[in-house]
């Protein structure tokens, strides 16, 4: 008889790497348990802690045990609509749908995932959370509206792949597949902030005048100008914070597209962008402190439609004419060229010169500096544009007003761009490591 006895065989888990698995998912399935149990549904905190844990359990112990869990839990979501249905309370479809995805998020936790289940399961939290919202939004929408959804998917599913690929012409300045992914994220980004701008935007001519120059800041100019000049000098003191939050949006919107297209481009302007935001906030929260005066009627700001055909042209042409003279400029006349160009391109659409611009510094045609001063100067454009609008607004204190805060925030920019030459030769040494990780 053997003195030992047989053990059987075990597995040992990383218990520290387990522990983080299983709380992540954990505080991800508490997440939204959090606001089923708040509107007062049957499966709530606890369900949902439950469900996620299971799921990690699963994606611990493999793909065998992850398909069993989830096929338990789609057994749970059924057995939940079934009580509700007994109950005379209806589906509970949404719910449902919430558990299944808390549960894939559960395995990815266990997988060893961590971003991905993450922004899952805020995004499925944020979808819940706004449901009144989102379902107004949609009842709300117009057939234009509509249209101009669906034309944006399918120039952005059917066209693109369409494209040749690489450099065409003889001078080898244009890649249509670039150009046209530049004109869906310009687009794309303008009819995201339309959505921002059509929930929010009701909410006061302040809040509205950013959303509005998040999406189209000239437009928005001029609408708010032309209240004032309607009115007769009424709603002066709302229009003057709308108009520079709407100058400000155009900053933001203006760096956002630099650091999505040439993120070292934007190193170079960023104090330039930052230092403008931040002088248009300055302005508008003195303008408040100063005292709101009476209560003003919002101004409703009157948008073209987020996507369309024509509108897409316009910037196609646009950015493929600022590419091509800011490419051949650049080289005949250096960078003076070039800022002339990007002066210029700022009249007709400040999105597409800082596109233009990024777009030539990620082809190496360009250094990120340079390209990075060029989008500052089309913002400078843009803001000097947007002015002249605002002189045919009949108010002469409109006027004013907006004349110094907006020399203001063109000031504050040049001290962001003195301010990068200053300190440009200790921070140049670092670039080349930055070059090398945004490659990777």
């Amino acid at each position: 008889m053997p003195d030992s006895i047989a053990v059987l065989p075990h597995a040992e888990w990383p218990y520290q790497q387990t522990l983080l698995r299983l709380a992540l998912s954990l505080a991800l399935g508490l997440l939204i348990g959090l606001e089923r149990e708040r509107r007062g549904k049957e499966a709530g905190l606890r369900t949902f802690g439950f469900v996620s844990l299971l799921g990690a359990m699963g994606g611990l112990l493999g793909d065998g045990f992850a398909l069993m869990i989830l096929a338990l839990v789609g057994m749970l979501a059924v057995l939940l609509n079934v009580q509700t249905l007994r109950a005379g309370q209806g589906t509970e479809l949404t719910t449902s749908a919430a558990m299944l995805v808390t549960c894939m998020a559960g395995v990815l936790c266990g997988l060893g995932h961590t971003i991905s289940p993450a922004a899952v399961m805020v995004i499925a939290t944020a979808l819940l959370a706004w449901k009144e919202r989102l379902a107004g939004f949609s009842t709300g929408l117009t057939e234009g509206e509509m249209r101009s959804a669906l034309l944006l998917a399918i120039l952005a599913i059917v066209i693109y792949p369409a494209l040749p690929v690489g450099a065409v012409g003889p001078w080898k300045l244009i890649e249509p597949r670039a150009a046209w992914v530049t004109v869906i994220l310009i687009s794309g980004i303008g009819f995201v902030n339309y959505i921002l701008w059509k929930v929010y935007g009701a909410r006061g001519t302040e809040l509205s005048g950013f959303l509005g120059g998040l999406v189209n800041s000239n437009f928005t100019v001029i609408e708010l100008a032309s209240r004032v000049k309607a009115s007769n000098g009424a709603g002066t003191a709302s229009a003057y914070r709308g108009i520079l939050l709407a100058t400000a949006a155009m900053v933001a919107r203006n760096a956002l597209l630099l650091l999505i297209l040439a993120p070292l481009a934007l190193l170079g302007s960023l104090a330039a962008f930052v230092l403008m935001g931040v002088a248009s906030a300055a302005i508008v929260l003195w303008s408040f402190r100063r005292g709101p005066g009476r209560p003003e009627e919002a101004t409703e700001i009157k948008l073209e439609l987020p996507f369309s055909l024509p509108q897409a042209l316009k910037y196609g042409l646009v950015f493929l004419v600022l590419h091509i003279v800011g490419g051949l400029t650049q080289r005949e006349f250096g960078e003076v060229g070039f800022y002339f160009v990007s002066i210029v391109g700022g009249l007709m659409s400040s999105a597409s010169a800082v596109a233009a611009a990024a777009t030539l510094a990620s082809q190496g045609s360009l250094s990120p500096a340079v390209a990075g001063t060029g989008a500052v100067l089309a913002s400078f454009t843009s803001i000097a544009f947007s002015l002249s609008f605002v002189m045919r607004s009949g108010s002469p204190e409109l006027v004013r007003r907006l004349t110094v805060a907006m020399a203001c925030v063109a000031l504050a920019g040049v001290v962001g761009l003195l301010a990068w030459g200053t300190v440009q030769p200790w921070v140049s040494r670092w670039i080349p490591q930055l070059e090398e990780r945004v490659l990777r």
